[in-house]
């Protein structure tokens, strides 16, 4: 099969898995109660609707930072929580429920938004002027257990259980009653991000040979580094401050793909942010269907698929070296 007819292939499956997430939750909505008079379908315009808008461009957000990540990183495991800019926008996003203005969506995902471009900036200030990967790394992970210490001080210190559970609840991620207005703080930034990222697919593809051989063709590092952490901020910390964590996609959708498009990072990039959407669309649609109440947190959700499939890629990789 060519490419395009690849890539035409998942971007049907994304659609498919689109409709699903309109038709699936407690009320199933099937496709005929889609038209005309049926009631139900005030249901799909004004609830799963920006739901599924919103899973879609986060999934494949997600998606589009890992293949990134793994590609400019050079490491099989890397995905968008290695840089800690998913846990400054927690924190943020924490802060505001913990100081109580989390009820006002401005300040919340103002805040959220603050806590990413405070990771952005410190990633800056702990890498410097070296453009190396395995900075940044080290860096991304001082940045992620500090933003988890501080969010885990704040629950700790919470004035009342109130304010305990929505930081838990919202700390967990899911797509649960997110609405249009969600959608109009998020979506710019992360169309921005992910705009941003289909631009480095030649730079990575350069990369690959190694940082040097990248330096001889051209690839300005420190201007590529300063544009993924960026770009990822925006959109990933876009995604965070709407929705709480949900992690893994990142991590899983490029190995899925590679066997499919090739182990070339530019070729990854595209089917990594159709897959991402298709991913998140699949797991928010199967989290509704689940028995119960309550609906399964989208993020335990993506841990528990995640978590297995990360330990299969600690067996795989184990004994090799996961960056140059």
């Amino acid at each position: 099969m060519s490419r395009p007819a690849k890539l035409l292939s998942l971007a049907a499956l994304m659609v498919v898995l689109f409709a699903l997430s309109l038709m699936a939750g407690k009320v199933w909505v099937p496709f005929d109660a889609w038209f005309g008079t049926d009631p139900r379908w005030w249901i799909i315009l004004e609830l799963r609707l920006p739901r599924a808008i919103l899973g879609a461009a986060i999934g494949g957000m997600l998606g589009l930072s890992g293949a990134v990540l793994q590609g400019y990183m050079r490491n099989p495991l890397a995905d968008p929580g290695v840089l800690g800019i998913s846990s400054g926008a927690a924190f943020g996003a924490v802060a505001a429920i913990f100081f109580g203005v989390g009820g006002s969506l401005l300040l919340l995902f103002g805040s959220a938004m603050a806590g990413a471009a405070g990771a952005i900036l410190l990633l800056g200030i702990f890498v410097g002027r070296s453009a190396s990967a395995v900075s940044l790394i080290l860096a991304g992970t001082i940045l992620a257990s500090l933003g988890g210490a501080l969010t885990a001080f704040l629950i700790s210190i919470s004035p009342n259980p109130f304010a305990t559970s929505e930081i838990v609840t919202w700390i967990m991620g899911a797509l649960t009653d997110r609405g249009y207005r969600e959608a109009a703080y998020a979506l710019p930034c992360i169309a921005i991000g992910m705009a941003l990222l289909l631009t480095t697919g030649r730079a990575l593809d350069a990369l690959a040979l190694g940082e040097e051989s990248a330096r001889s063709l051209g690839v300005p590092m420190g201007g590529l580094q300063a544009l993924i952490v960026g770009a990822v901020g925006l959109g990933v910390g876009a995604g965070v401050a709407v929705t709480g964590v949900v992690g893994f996609v990142g991590l899983i959708v490029p190995h899925l793909l590679r066997p499919w498009f090739g182990e070339r990072p530019s070729a990854l990039l595209l089917p990594s942010l159709l897959g991402g959407a298709a991913l998140l669309l699949a797991a928010d649609s199967l989290v509704r269907l689940a028995p119960g109440a309550n609906e399964v947190k989208l993020g335990v959700a993506m841990a528990m698929i995640g978590a297995p499939f990360f330990f299969w890629l600690l067996l795989k990789y184990r004994g090799r070296i996961l960056w140059n």
